[in-house]
């Protein structure tokens, strides 16, 4: 009798254990829509066939628009962050390839999130994204990556320009960090207009603005008719990206 009265009791000890280690491991996920749309202004950006004015009475035209998102991260209502697995957190954003302009993060723990954060370029620290089999490919078949140095570049932008000094002129911004001198990595932080509850039911979606008035005039006025090409700047490069982190807003859906 004893000893079916502790065989029982081991039983149930077992089967309380069993089900508080389930509680304990269930977690439920969500996905996110996040979907990019290149603007100027209030206007879709049209390559090549629309002229847009800017800032020093200049006028400008885009062939080319591509950039690097990558560290993802989430908060929610307590402040807590989710970040995104690296391998999976870095994405080429082409102007010319409409798909690329739509990501979808999967398999985030659900809560509440308040906010995202995203990397613009790749952090240093990164170098040389081993193990991130599907984006590098990519963005070596996009020229995003510069071949005489182990680099990315994390902003592509070219087109053509007029001021009061010159008609049709290209202009070229080829724009990521050189050295541990020259780090034009950075972090953007953008409040949802209201928190974002993620479960396993819907997919919310995000869309992000990325406004290309702001690469010229925002926290720094450019003129393209003060330089025109800039790769390795040491002072308009920082400039640009510095400008770049004030380009990104979220609007409604």
């Amino acid at each position: 009798m004893k000893t079916i009265k502790q065989t029982s009791l081991i039983l149930m000890f077992c089967i309380v254990l069993n089900a508080c280690s389930s509680d304990n491991t269930s977690q439920e996920y969500g996905d996110l829509e996040i979907n990019f749309a290149n603007v100027v202004g209030d206007n879709n950006l049209e390559l090549n066939t629309e002229t847009y004015a800017k800032n020093g009475n200049e006028t400008y035209s885009v062939s080319e628009l591509k950039y690097i998102i990558s560290n993802i991260v989430l908060t929610d209502t307590d402040g807590n962050q989710f970040v995104y697995p690296q391998a999976d957190s870095y994405f080429l954003i082409n102007e010319a390839i409409p798909q690329s302009q739509n990501i979808k993060l999967q398999n985030i723990n659900a809560n509440t999130y308040t906010s995202i954060s995203i990397g613009f370029g790749v952090d240093q620290s990164n170098y040389p994204l081993n193990g991130v089999d599907n984006f590098v490919p990519t963005v070596e078949e996009q020229d995003m990556l510069w071949s005489w140095s182990a680099g990315y570049r994390f902003l592509k932008f070219e087109g053509i320009y007029s001021s009061d000094n010159a008609i049709d002129k290209p202009f070229s911004y080829h724009i990521g960090s050189h050295g541990q001198n020259m780090d034009n990595y950075r972090e953007i932080t953008l409040n949802f207009l209201q928190p974002i509850a993620l479960n396993s039911s819907e997919t919310p979606q995000v869309n992000i603005n990325f406004d290309v008035q702001k690469i010229f005039n925002a926290d720094y006025a450019l003129l393209l008719s003060d330089k025109d090409d800039i790769q390795i700047d040491p002072d308009r490069a920082p400039k640009i990206v510095d400008n770049i982190t004030k380009a990104f807003e979220i609007v409604l859906n």
